[in-house]
């Protein structure tokens, strides 16, 4: 069981997951698979899939890469759960941050769970190259990711990193 002060950061996490899950379902149904719409100069909304990692890294496989990224993504979502449950009264930084990397890696879990690949669209580019495209998961990932790093950079960052109030 969760402990009391774990819930708020769990709803968090649920939260990004149905955010990423309803704008993917958005996606779906309004774009037309492959075809860039743009938004504004340099943001296209651009529906696709992948069964790769980030930036599509090993989507040419030949489908193990689903079920062990399932297992990244289960093992890693099991081990920022406890993470979770030892953050000292008080912090607000890693468990958010953690919060972030675990509602994100289950979005895009559930989408290789049930698809077999991660729906994608939102797209950035600059001139005549475009970012690969990526999700509301990747962005709460990305975020998450980031502020992790941050806080090990920190000083007094360590083993209690995150124990501080924020």
């Amino acid at each position: 069981m969760a402990h009391a002060r774990t819930w708020p950061w769990l709803l968090l996490a649920v939260s990004v997951i149905a955010l990423d899950q309803a704008t993917k379902a958005l996606a779906v149904a309004a774009l037309t698979y492959g075809v860039p719409a743009p938004v504004f100069p340099g943001f296209n909304l651009t529906l696709l899939h992948n069964t790769g990692a980030a930036f599509s890294m090993l989507a040419d496989g030949s489908g193990w890469q689903r079920w062990v990224f399932i297992g990244i993504a289960v093992a890693v979502s099991g081990w920022i759960y406890s993470m979770l449950r030892q953050a000292p009264a008080g912090a607000r930084w890693m468990p958010l941050a953690l919060a972030l990397v675990l509602g994100g890696a289950l979005g895009n879990c559930w989408d290789r769970a049930l698809l077999g690949y991660v729906v994608d669209f939102i797209q950035l580019c600059y001139r005549a190259s475009c970012f690969p495209a990526f999700n509301i998961a990747d962005s709460a990932i990305s975020v998450g990711a980031a502020m992790i790093i941050i806080d090990m950079l920190r000083p007094g960052s360590g083993p209690t990193a995150g124990a501080h109030a924020e």
